[in-house]
């Protein structure tokens, strides 16, 4: 039955005009499920080890379509993804589309015109559609709760969906959640939790039932423009949310939205006006636990095992969900406390007289809240790594950038990760060294190596941060000091 109602959306997208599914009789269910077979079965996914893009894939692969697409290079994602079956080719050429019977292809935003694969499809007629529409057509049938933000989409995302799970829910999000290990689920419900991206305003493809919006600030300047494009994005994408959306009070509170929705509610670490609220956060053992009152109601103490106040205000709107849907909070509650944190979300990937981390922060807010919580957590000094990503995000927020890293005991900076862009900014790490001032050093990844090799009994704490190959550089280190262990 789901991969029917999957099908409806792609056939709906073939152009076919057809009506409602549940309206429809047994026979012409039966009808179009035949019309539907024949019609769509193999999908195509150019760019497919990117996050967004996987998660997709694995789900209608799951479903029982054929599913192959290709991406630059292999990535952990590419293994789970053969593993069920997906052919995944490694560079893009007409070759992997040519003559391959394609139903159906999907194609991410870093997908160009000249792309060899891209102009084949067009050239020969064959339907397209972006990851965006693809995931908001499918969506958009189900009872959505999209999950937005400049920041935080992901963990909060990945927590609602381990808080929801009792509710079987539909899952694409933009991690690989612990306790699914994936970054995707097929559900058995109405439910379908997915984190909306709004760095090429694809969340506004999405109509959610629900949704959710962590925070809005500057960034993707080189696709909106100005910060005002970005709040009108995120105004229009608020007011498209049918039933609540729930919204941060501390932050999208305090840029100025005009929205029209009324159905709001807010969240807060910070106003107790707020519909939910967290109150007395405190740590202990490298836990942070709080108490929660929702609309003049107390809902007792959480815990959270992940650091951070930021992660506090990411859990209010999952714990908002979780008790208007009527989950079991008891259990609510366990399964926040055991939440890791999605991939590369303050991960601790070495944990041997010396704690090594790896976290996606890449915008100076990003970087100021995990150096905050870092010192909040971990004992000794804290060393942060940090790979600057995009010469363009360098030179936007380049003060910015400076003033988060100030944060930090110790910085080591690796050069810029360019993301296939030309270095037209005038901006380096060398440059960014500068300006922070002090002990700051650019080095590779030997010389970072040889750091924290001779310091692997101190008790000290790395942090590698950044959106490139920085996550590459702290495993291999991880994974040689394990090797050092033996």
């Amino acid at each position: 039955m789901r991969k029917y109602l999957i099908l409806l959306v792609l056939v709906a997208n073939l152009g076919l005009g057809i009506q409602s599914f549940s309206a429809m009789t047994r026979q012409e269910r039966e009808n179009l499920e035949e019309i539907m077979l024949t019609k769509v079965n193999n999908v195509y996914f150019s760019g497919i080890n990117g996050i967004g893009m996987s998660g997709l894939a694995k789900i209608l692969a799951a479903d029982g379509f054929n599913v192959a697409g290709s991406d630059l290079e292999r990535k952990a994602v590419t293994k789970d993804m053969e593993d069920m079956g997906i052919k995944v080719y490694i560079g893009q050429v007409e070759e992997n589309v040519k003559d391959k019977g394609i139903d159906l292809f999907v194609y991410s935003t870093a997908i160009k015109e000249t792309n060899p694969e891209y102009k084949y499809i067009v050239d020969n007629n064959i339907k397209k559609i972006k990851r965006g529409q693809l995931l908001a057509e499918i969506m958009n049938r189900f009872d959505g709760i999209a999950v937005a933000g400049t920041h935080g989409k992901t963990t909060t995302s990945s927590m609602m969906s381990v808080a929801l799970l009792e509710k079987e829910p539909f899952i694409v999000v933009g991690g690989i959640i612990p306790e699914i290990q994936s970054n995707s689920k097929i559900g058995n419900s109405e439910y379908f939790i997915a984190e909306a991206d709004e760095s090429d305003n694809s969340f506004l493809y999405i109509k959610p039932k629900y949704s959710v919006v962590t925070n809005v600030e500057a960034d993707h300047l080189d696709h909106h423009g100005t910060f005002e494009n970005i709040k009108k994005s995120f105004e229009q994408f608020i007011d498209s949310t049918e039933r609540i959306a729930v919204l941060c009070k501390d932050t999208v509170g305090k840029v100025g939205l005009n929205l029209k929705n009324k159905n709001i509610a807010w969240y807060s670490i910070k106003d107790e006006t707020a519909d939910i609220y967290a109150k007395n956060i405190r740590v202990e053992n490298g836990i942070t636990s709080f108490e929660v009152v929702k609309k003049g109601e107390d809902l007792g103490t959480f815990s959270l095992s992940i650091p951070g106040d930021h992660n506090v205000a990411n859990s209010l709107p999952v714990i908002y969900f979780a008790h208007e849907f009527n989950c079991n909070m008891k259990k609510v509650k366990e399964r926040i406390l055991k939440f890791k944190g999605a991939k590369r979300r303050y991960q601790v990937i070495y944990d041997n007289n010396l704690r090594i981390i790896d976290d996606y922060a890449h915008h100076p807010t990003e970087v100021k809240v995990t150096i905050t919580a870092a010192h909040k957590t971990e004992k000794g000094k804290v060393t942060v790594i940090f790979q600057p990503h995009r010469y363009s995000r360098t030179k936007f927020f380049f003060d910015d950038f400076v003033t988060s890293l100030k944060e930090a005991d110790d910085l080591i900076l690796l050069p810029i990760y360019a993301a296939s862009e030309d270095n037209t900014y005038g901006v380096s790490s060398e440059l960014l060294a500068e300006k922070i001032g002090g002990n700051v050093r650019v080095q590779t990844q030997e010389e970072i190596e040889n750091i924290i090799k001779n310091d692997r009994n101190s008790g000290n704490t790395y942090v590698f941060m950044g959106a490139g190959s920085v996550s590459g550089v702290a495993h291999a280190i991880a994974d040689d000091l394990k090797k050092m262990e033996k």
